[in-house]
């Protein structure tokens, strides 16, 4: 077996639980955190070589062997999830240890354990670990959303922990029905089960994959699941919610792997079983995101809310089922997350500077630094509404691009160019009031630390290394998703690794 593919799991479980026992040295601790969290990056790396190289590779923990066993699968859609996943960890754990760990107790255990829930989820190859690592990353979730106190944070937090709680019995009811029927959970075996399900328990299994899809589409921001999103992502400290942009992506994965390997086209009489309901969904939920972003009343949630536009069109596009648009859609996923960290980072350097006014999309103080951090809002803005030369403008044309003449063309289009409309008016809005409409400087230029900018900035240029390195991406991407939609090679690694 290939041991490369456990450490993403034991490197934050270890360090997470060593930060638990260490004695309260600051020092200490922040170094920890950010030399293990720096470390997934290389080793995400070395997972993406080893992914591209190869085929399916899987790890029975225990040596117990699929499908009773507990397995970890690596492929190109897994690596791909822990590279992006590594760099925003690293960039929000660089930007935590300037001051806003700080906040409250046991900020890098949490941060740890976070990403333990994260990396578990994207490598498990069974649906009841899926759950396991999903209940991980929530509950780490829960404290770092209420990293810092505060009213504001409590309220959305109680939200935030009781739909979960919720999604979370679902997601168990779900689970216990498929492994009543089916006498598993591995995926691949799933799938050879889904497929050969009689007219009498189809319906029982439709009925437990809808659960299921319920449970991802409220981890995915997904319409009418969305509501909880825009206010905990806009109260959470500055690198908590710059982590929280792969949150939703968590969901977003777990549809396309579950409805594309169990439910997919080779699922027999339960066949494309989430098609139906993601598609008009996700489209809703594209549209009402950027109504919200023209609502805001602060920057951080206009930031939310076009998270929950780019979980819509993410879903948009992966609902058309085809290995085109899915790739497509990858290369988005990559835009979408580190240019949403990035700006809720850039939120938190304009928020310092302007008093008690924070966020708040209201006239107040000039800016020490208008023209440094006018011109990263001026930039992130271009790449988020999709405007050329920037990554935004590359995504949404391959998305574009893979939604075959018809129909779906026209409502894709429709709504992913009002869309980017929406939010370009949202983002002249914000930035007018910002950098505009102010009145005298009540700060001095210390408010700027150049370290919070230097990982902002570097956050952001994620964007142009996207464009440069278009080409092996975009090949990396339909590669990736060829390989998804071949079910029969997760089939036959099953098979040999059972052996």
């Amino acid at each position: 077996m290939n041991h490369w593919l456990i450490l993403p799991i034991l490197l934050p479980l270890f360090c997470g639980g060593l930060l638990l026992v260490l004695p309260s040295h600051e020092r200490l601790k922040r170094g920890l955190s950010v030399l293990a969290t720096l470390a997934l990056l290389p080793l995400s790396f070395v997972l993406l070589a080893q992914a591209a190289a190869g085929p399916v590779q899987i790890y029975a923990l225990g040596d117990w062997r699929p499908p009773f066993g507990i397995i970890l699968v690596l492929d190109r859609l897994a690596a791909l999830m822990l590279l992006a996943t590594a760099v925003l960890a690293s960039a929000a754990v660089l930007y935590a240890v300037r001051g806003d760990d700080r906040a409250g107790p046991r900020f890098h255990a949490l941060f740890q354990f976070q990403l333990l829930g994260v990396n578990g989820a994207f490598l498990t190859g069974d649906l009841f670990n899926l759950f396991v690592f999903f209940e991980i990353l929530l509950i780490a979730s829960y404290a770092l959303l209420l990293h810092g106190g505060g009213a504001q944070r409590v309220r959305a937090g109680l939200h935030y922990v009781v739909l979960n709680l919720c999604g979370s019995a679902l997601f168990l009811i779900a689970v216990g029905t498929l492994y009543g029927l089916t006498g598993t959970l591995n995926m691949a075996d799933l799938s050879v089960q889904v497929a050969a399900a009689s007219a009498d328990t189809a319906p029982l299994l439709a009925a437990a994959g809808l659960l299921l899809l319920l449970v991802f589409a409220l981890k995915a921001a997904l319409l009418p699941l969305y509501f909880w999103l825009p206010r905990a992502y806009a109260v959470a400290g500055a690198p908590v919610a710059a982590l929280f942009a792969i949150m939703t992506k968590v969901g977003i994965y777990a549809i396309l792997r579950v409805y594309t390997q169990v439910f997919g086209e080779g699922a027999g009489l339960l066949a494309n079983l989430a098609q139906a309901w993601l598609w008009p969904l996700a489209l809703a939920s594209v549209v009402l995101g950027a109504l919200g972003a023209l609502a805001a009343r602060t920057l951080q949630s206009l930031l939310a809310y076009l998270v929950v536009v780019s979980a819509g069109t993410l879903l948009a596009v992966i609902a058309l089922g085809t290995a085109e648009a899915q790739a497509a859609a990858l290369y988005y996923l990559l835009h979408s997350t580190w240019v949403a960290g990035g700006l809720f980072l850039l939120a938190d350097l304009l928020a310092r500077q302007r008093g008690d006014k924070a966020g708040e999309l209201v006239q107040g103080p000039a800016l020490e630094h208008p023209a440094l951090l006018g011109g990263l809002f001026f930039f992130g803005a271009i790449a988020v509404v999709g405007l050329p030369p920037l990554s935004g403008f590359f995504a949404k044309l391959l998305m574009l691009q893979a939604v075959p003449p018809g129909g779906a063309a026209v409502a894709l289009w429709s709504v992913l160019l009002g869309a980017g409309f929406c939010s370009l008016m949202a983002f002249s809005r914000a930035g007018s009031t910002l950098f505009w409409r102010v009145g005298r400087s009540t700060l001095d230029s210390s408010e700027l630390d150049r370290g919070r900018l230097a990982v902002t900035l570097l956050l952001l240029a994620c964007s142009l290394l996207l464009v440069a390195i278009a080409k092996p991406l975009i090949d990396y991407t339909q590669a990736a998703a060829a390989q998804l939609h071949d079910i029969a090679q997760y089939r036959a690694i099953l098979a040999e690794g059972a052996r």
